[in-house]
């Protein structure tokens, strides 16, 4: 059989089937968000460590709704992003009016630098919106200690992240919010679909309404309906909109799985962790940088950034993995430096991108390919053994 590679294998079971299959046959059945939406929110909750989760159809719907959370409730101000990040991040800040800045990254963890935060920091700054990038851990003691003092919003986009922690904590707990993504590569699946966590019970039934159209009876609280149809007698009580919003909901079926896939997470978890470990094992240290923050790690990939820059080694370095078909991306998280994509052009100007030499080096020579619990001892010393043959 001709070796290959995937990023992701086998990552919908025959148990997310039959667990969808289930839902299909019970009689009077509902397929749009209903119990077992809330029961899988109720189960993230528990699993996490947050008191309240609402279920979305995308880690970027997630991310856009937490950002026109903020907005409702704090007006405007800036937003310190990362450069190496999903797309969503960025566009859920400039959409609702906040000015992105944007800082570089540690090459330890491919999240923000916690130095170059403390930098860009002033009396406009609203938020940091930390990327725990590829289930490394962005966080320090420091960082959380400097945005509480400051009174500065931590939100944290853990949607490559599942399961990794910060002193024993998971990620996605420390922050105002946080944002989670179930796509079908991610550490777990609803096939698409993400989820917003807050202990904030405000942000939680802002986040509802937000996510059926702006409508106010999907709070969910009698009180606030009650208040809500007094304050407007002249419309209709089941159709009061508060605010400018779509339809963000996922459906029962998402429910389903999602609660089946995570009755699997932290064993699938355990097995990424120690694929991850027996990869920094095997491949060429002199090649390939391997000195990561490992602490709390929960990687669903596979890091691969070239020492090297030099651009003739790395088109060979690609040539290999595509003769072998071995998976894989250039850029890491979102394919780089997002400085360099067009959609900014019109919102950040006069960037220099010296200051950003870290993001740079991974989106000219960084990657990723897969790593999935099924993954053998031997597959992985056969991937390695490819990469480290490469004259680079």
């Amino acid at each position: 059989m001709q070796f290959s590679h995937p990023l992701m294998h086998n990552n919908f079971t025959k148990a997310d089937m039959n667990a969808a299959i289930r839902l299909f046959k019970q009689k009077g059945r509902i397929l749009t968000q209903s119990k077992y939406v809330k029961k899988f929110e109720n189960e993230w909750s528990k699993w996490l460590g947050v008191k309240y989760s609402v279920f979305v159809n995308s880690g970027s719907s997630a991310n856009l709704l937490t950002m026109t959370v903020l907005r409702i409730l704090y007006g405007k101000g800036e937003i310190i992003l990362p450069p190496l990040t999903w797309v969503s991040d960025i566009n859920s800040a400039i959409q609702n009016n906040f000015k992105p800045v944007f800082v570089d990254i540690n090459p330890r963890n491919l999240c923000m630098s916690e130095e170059e935060i403390f930098k860009k920091v002033n009396k406009n700054t609203l938020a940091v919106f930390m990327t725990h990038v590829q289930g490394f851990n962005g966080l320090t003691s420091k960082l959380i200690s400097f945005l509480k003092k400051r009174k500065i919003l931590l939100i944290e986009d853990v949607c490559e992240s599942h399961g990794a922690t910060f002193n024993k904590r998971k990620l996605g707990t420390f922050g105002k919010i946080s944002n989670f993504s179930f796509y079908y590569a991610h550490h777990m699946t609803t096939i698409e679909g993400g989820m917003i966590c807050t202990n904030d019970k405000k942000i939680y039934e802002i986040a509802k309404i937000l996510r059926s159209h702006g409508m106010a009876r999907e709070s969910n609280s009698s009180l606030f309906e009650k208040k809500i149809i007094k304050k407007y007698p002249k419309l209709s009580p089941k159709f009061i909109f508060l605010y400018s919003a779509y339809n963000f909901r996922n459906n029962e079926v998402g429910g389903v799985i999602g609660l089946n896939q995570l009755k699997s997470l932290d064993k699938n978890n355990k097995n990424r962790r120690k694929n991850f470990n027996l990869f920094l094992k095997f491949i060429d240290h002199s090649k390939y940088r391997t000195d990561f923050q490992l602490d709390g790690s929960c990687n669903y990939a596979f890091p691969v950034i070239l020492k090297t820059k030099s651009l003739k080694s790395r088109n060979l370095f690609e040539e290999t993995l595509l003769k072998n078909k071995i998976e894989f991306r250039r850029g890491s998280a979102g394919g780089g430096n997002q400085l360099r994509q067009p959609y900014l052009k019109k919102f950040v100007k006069n960037i220099n991108l010296n200051n950003f030499k870290e993001v740079d080096h991974i989106h000219f020579f960084g990657y990723y390919i897969g790593n999935y619990p099924s993954l053998t001892r031997t597959k992985i010393k056969k991937i390695c053994n490819i990469l480290n043959h490469i004259k680079i």
